[in-house]
């Protein structure tokens, strides 16, 4: 039967291993696309695979300090993608707007 520091670091082992696995696949999901909200909506899952990389190492080290880290990025990994979001709203409005223009008067 295994104790409890042997399966805390089995536990820390599969769940890097896992994170890993979840971190290549983020990263694909930016390089490959296809479209700007695909690559937002992957860089959001990035910061939340590197704050459970941080939550991890913290268990494995017992260095509780980590966790604080942790929070930070996740504050500004949250307001990044707030700012992104704004940012494929208004262009979105903007290529609306030119739509608009570019069509002919049909409404009459």
């Amino acid at each position: 039967m295994m104790s409890g520091p042997e399966f805390l670091h089995l536990a820390t082992t599969v769940s890097l291993g896992l994170l890993t696995l979840a971190f290549l696949l983020a990263v694909y999901r930016i390089a490959a696309g296809p479209s700007l909200a695909d690559r937002v909506l992957a860089l959001d899952m990035l910061v939340a695979v590197v704050i459970g990389y941080i939550g991890v190492i913290a268990l494995r080290t017992g260095f509780m300090l980590y966790l604080d880290i942790a929070i930070a990025l996740g504050l500004v990994g949250f307001l990044s993608t707030v700012a992104f979001a704004r940012f494929i709203l208004q262009r979105w409005q903007i290529s609306q707007a030119a739509e608009e223009q570019s069509r002919p008067e049909a409404r009459r």
